[in-house]
């Protein structure tokens, strides 16, 4: 016997061995379960789903909620292309668990999971799995092949969601490829259009070389990346010479950078700032002499880095005369372009040039930046674009160029600068590249026609834009009308990504997907009004969206006729039989941004919007939060 203590009380505490052990359990009040000592999950689990099954558990308790207060927690719709995993398990649990508190606090809180089931991802998948026999696929097979993968792994999915304890509508799930749920997404396009907000243009957009499809910014991802820069003179050859000092034997020219040599072919100007003072620098060279025109306050720091690079190279520099931007615009500058030597190209005004990095004059090519296509619109210049959707060059561009890939072209390029003696500096820099989101591969900017959504432009009999509304909606807290955050940065965070984004891309080249219902006439002019996708939206809502590849316009179209629709100006130039379809489809994040009406309304879940709440990772501020 062992003697514990003797606590104040007086009351002694022993523990009995031996023979005395069993008196002394039955000294113990211990509560009673029917509980088995072994958890023994890998039985047991299967029988609670069976007998939760069994009993309609998720059924009888909205029979329970039926007139409650409603509570709508809306399910971002996870990707149809493989197992889950801890992201997508946390995030449906988390979910369960708010639905299961707000029911048990009586409210009415419907729980309907739904998939993403359009788009690359899958389809990538599919054509790898396919290999060379992919080729000789129609898309119609290729899309009845995605739909049968994303109709494999939606419903493991949903095996695995409901293995975790999720309870919900897992037999009437929303699916992003279901002909009503297609339907509705047109829906609220046509409502678009007639505001409209859609338009089709020649521009820029980033584009993935890899998947030879355009990509929007909730698309992209940005990782470091080693580029060559280089500082290259354009001679220049025409316009008021007596802007800048004598060249005394120097060859005037400007000094211009770029980090992306291979865009040079598609150079149609040099952007110069207005108000900024360029100098006159005479720099002798050991190949030669030059008159270079450069941003003043970025002399000493470009000299340097020449020197630094290539020592010997610059054998003195002198500042010899000054004058503002608009002096060497109003001399109606010109240079000889850096390539082709039978073609010139002019100076003209940008005020996004800056002093930070590079020379204050700005390499400008209108079909491969988003700011160079603003320059070209406002001066007049081509949306020129010499790159194929495969990344290399066609026959526009200059002849030892062709058929090359963008990415191949950049040290040919600097060659041929350097063998013309122009190529003042080469260097590599590392900067933040963007990428495409699911090959990982460098994107570039590519001018293509594409389909967009404006943000800035006012809705119709209104003075505000989407993007002003959004904002409007993020200063807001919900007691006024606006969102609650939760963490609190998230508002900063939207709100961040709202106020630069620019105009929507919902355009891409594949063949999974919910097609834009666009129909061109036989001069290559579309048909696309509101109400022409409603008649396309009661089509689909029957036939499917495979409809689109497979039916003529006539039948798509059903009774609707441009004669009779106020939106078509020239009818008698859309004859229906004479249209053709169009090739692009939707972006993704458009089908599962318009979710809350596909869904949660169609459903009658909810009357108005908004929705008591959307639950997802902090990557869907720039995704499904913002596209929503």
């Amino acid at each position: 016997m062992v003697r514990l203590g003797t606590p104040s009380n007086g009351v002694s505490f022993r523990m009995s061995t031996g023979k005395d052990k069993s008196a002394y359990k039955d000294t113990l009040n211990l509560p009673e379960t029917d509980f088995d000592m072994r958890a023994g999950l890998i039985q047991k689990e299967p029988a609670i789903q069976a007998r939760w099954k069994q009993q309609d558990l998720y059924g009888r308790i909205r029979k329970l909620r039926d007139g409650a207060e409603p509570f709508i927690l809306h399910d971002g719709p996870p990707y149809a292309n493989g197992n889950i995993h801890m992201g997508t398990a946390l995030n449906k649990v988390l979910k369960g668990i708010v639905v299961r508190v707000k029911n048990m606090t009586g409210l009415d809180a419907p729980y309907v999971p739904g998939w993403d089931c359009h788009g690359l991802p899958i389809e990538d998948k599919v054509m790898k799995e396919l290999g060379p026999a992919a080729k000789d696929l129609s898309p119609v097979e290729i899309r009845q092949q995605c739909q049968a993968y994303a109709d494999r792994f939606a419903k493991l999915q949903s095996e695995q969601f409901q293995r975790l304890g999720v309870i919900g509508e897992f037999d009437k799930p929303y699916i992003t490829m279901d002909p009503r749920y297609e339907a509705a997404v047109l829906e609220i396009f046509a409502d678009l259009i007639d505001q409209n907000l859609v338009y089709r243009q020649l521009k820029p957009v980033h584009w993935s070389i890899e998947n030879r499809t355009a990509l929007a910014d909730a698309e992209l991802e940005y990782h470091d990346r080693d580029d060559t820069s280089i500082y290259v003179a354009f001679k220049l050859t025409g316009g008021n010479m007596d802007v800048l000092p004598k060249a005394d034997g120097a060859t005037p020219a400007l000094l211009v950078w770029t980090t992306t040599p291979w865009t040079l072919p598609a150079n149609l100007a040099v952007a110069v700032h207005p108000g900024y003072t360029y100098a006159a620098l005479r720099a002798v060279t050991t190949k030669g002499t030059w008159l270079l025109v450069i941003a003043e306050r970025l002399v000493e720091k470009v000299a340097a880095a020449i020197g630094a690079a290539r020592p010997g190279f610059l054998q003195g520099f002198t500042v010899v005369g000054t004058c503002k931007g608009q002096d060497l615009l109003d001399a109606h500058l010109s240079y000889a372009h850096p390539l082709l030597d039978d073609k010139t190209c002019p100076v003209v005004p940008a005020e996004y040039v800056t002093l930070e990095d590079g020379t204050g004059l700005v390499h400008t090519a209108p079909g491969h930046g988003a700011e160079d296509y603003g320059t070209a619109l406002k001066c007049g210049l081509e949306i020129y674009c010499p790159v194929r959707d495969d990344g290399t060059f066609d026959d526009t561009a200059p002849e030892f160029l062709r058929g090359k890939d963008v990415w191949q072209s950049n040290p040919m390029v600097i060659e041929r600068l350097d063998k013309a003696c122009t190529l003042m500096l080469q260097e590599t820099i590392r900067h933040s590249y963007p990428h495409d989101w699911r090959s990982k591969t460098p994107t570039i900017f590519r001018a293509t026609k594409q389909w967009f959504i404006a943000v800035d432009r006012p809705l119709r009999g209104m003075t505000k834009s989407l993007r002003d509304m959004a904002m409007d909606c993020c200063r807001r807290g919900p007691d006024d009308g606006g969102v609650e955050f939760i963490p609190v940065w998230g508002r900063n965070r939207i709100a961040g990504m709202l106020d630069s984004r620019p105009d929507w891309c919902i355009s891409r080249q594949r063949a999974w997907g919910l097609p834009i219902p666009a129909m061109f006439n036989e001069a290559g002019r579309p048909l696309m009004t509101p109400r022409s996708v409603r008649a396309v939206a009661a089509t689909i809502a029957r036939l499917g969206s495979d409809a689109w590849f497979t039916a003529k316009p006539a039948e798509l179209l059903g009774d609707y006729d441009p004669a009779k629709d106020p939106a078509v100006e020239d009818p008698d130039s859309f004859p229906v039989e004479k249209l053709r379809c169009g090739k692009d489809i939707f972006d993704v994040w458009f089908e599962s941004g318009t979710s809350w009406y596909a869904v949660a309304m169609k459903r009658g879940l909810v009357e108005t919007i908004p929705i008591d709440m959307y639950l997802e990772g902090s990557d869907q501020h720039r995704g499904w939060f913002q596209l929503s």
